[in-house]
């Protein structure tokens, strides 16, 4: 049975899938294939990801290959309400997901869609392979594998893999260059944007803006902070992003130098407490706080509860913290992802590029049934410009292709200077 906060939303719900599905062409390409070949027919499939509009036109992709879903949200403040509830009335799909889900709930939910014996698993940031690993070890045996959409997974998934604990082999659908140089570079630097201002309504010309981190996810925001007239700084503690960052015009400093300096600052490294108290202390009076990583430990919430003198909701998914030297901080979207919490996730254009990736690693994990290792693994570079292709084609658009004189000349190694 499935959990939803309010069913009458589902009407809005439907609607807003409506608009994404308009604007998710080359993902309803790759629904029209996989409806033909029925690959996930008899196969149940377990998701942990953002419940979105987005998300649902994926749902609707694997039910199209002739999958069942069960799925929860990834992060307790992701889920748009409408969407689930809309996603309920659904067939072949079962759903727990509420906008600011108790803990509890969250880990809850994620049970509920393992006791629904899923075949492959879908995750964004690795909690339901973790909660298999840990408490579902029976399920093991039965899966063919699993997806992981976000950098923050890739690294747990790793690390699980190091440590020889992984079981399953694992597909790092983040790692295909349709997902992190899109997703993450084009949809993370808007989607970021579209949360702080609905939360701040803030001018970003001329305010001194801090990126913490300059991967994918770091670069978008901060040419997107620069593109509204915004002075960047950037913090790294690797030498080759940070060596990128200052190429790109940017400044480069430690975090306890631009503490001071940063009226707006965006964590997007997918580490824990990379803004501490050391550095909240420093801070300008009003300055603003907001997480574009994964996980609500990027900013050292915990610590910011404790030392402030008072908290409370000024806006939409913005708190104020009065701090006992008397400045005043602001944290929009709880230090969880704002582009979600405060706002609605990533253009519908991006995330078709992303999702297309989900299904067709799906479809590959399922051809490819008992060969594959317990790895984290990388899909290979056909399916990539497969997507690629199929996005050209939804915006309209052709390319050139090689003469057969330029493709021998690719392959030759006899023509010299």
């Amino acid at each position: 049975m499935s959990y939803v906060k309010d069913p009458s939303l589902a009407a809005q719900g439907l609607l807003n899938i409506e608009i994404a599905e308009k604007r998710m062409g080359a993902l309803l390409a790759v629904r029209e294939r996989l409806k033909k070949t029925r690959p996930f027919k008899g196969l149940t499939i377990g998701m942990a990801l953002h419940v979105t509009k987005e998300t649902a036109v994926l749902v609707r992709t694997l039910i199209a290959g002739g999958a069942k879903v069960a799925i929860t949200g990834c992060n307790p403040l992701s889920t748009q309400d409408d969407v689930a509830a809309a996603l309920a009335e659904e067939k072949d799909v079962l759903v727990w997901a509420y906008k600011g889900e108790s803990k509890e709930d969250y880990y809850k939910f994620l049970t509920a869609v393992l006791q629904a014996e899923p075949d492959i698993t879908i995750d964004d940031g690795c909690d339901l392979v973790t909660e298999v690993h840990k408490k579902h070890q029976h399920l093991l045996p039965k899966l063919i594998g699993g997806c992981e959409e976000t950098t923050t997974g890739i690294i747990r998934l790793k690390s699980m893999h190091r440590d020889g604990a992984l079981k399953m082999p694992m597909i790092a659908v983040n790692d295909n260059k349709t997902k992190h140089l899109f997703d993450n570079y084009y949809g993370t630097g808007q989607s970021t944007f579209d949360g702080i201002l609905r939360s701040t309504n803030l001018l970003i010309a001329g305010k001194t803006v801090v990126v913490l981190g300059y991967g994918s996810c770091g670069k978008g925001v901060a040419l997107r902070a620069k593109g509204l007239g915004a002075q960047v700084i950037v913090t790294e503690v690797d030498p080759f992003p940070a060596l990128q960052a200052v190429m790109d015009g940017h400044r480069v400093l430690p975090m306890a130098q631009a503490a001071e300096l940063g009226d707006l600052f965006i964590t997007v490294t997918g580490d824990i407490h990379v803004i501490r108290m050391e550095h909240v202390d420093r801070m300008k009076d009003g300055a603003i706080l907001a997480n574009s990583g994964h996980f609500d430990h990027e900013i050292d919430m915990t610590s910011l509860e404790r030392s402030a003198k008072r908290k409370r909701r000024v806006r939409h998914y913005l708190d104020e913290y009065l701090l006992k030297s008397g400045k005043i901080v602001y944290v929009a979207g709880e230090g969880r992802l704002v582009n979600l919490a405060s706002a609605e996730g990533h253009p519908s254009e991006v995330m078709s590029l992303s999702f297309c990736g989900q299904a067709l690693a799906c479809e590959y994990l399922v051809k490819n049934r008992g060969k594959l290792p317990n790895d984290v693994i990388t899909l290979p570079p056909e399916i990539d410009q497969e997507i690629s292709q199929l996005q050209l084609k939804a915006m309209g658009l052709t390319i050139d292709t090689l003469t057969p004189e330029q493709a021998e000349y690719l392959r030759s190694w006899e023509q010299g200077t």
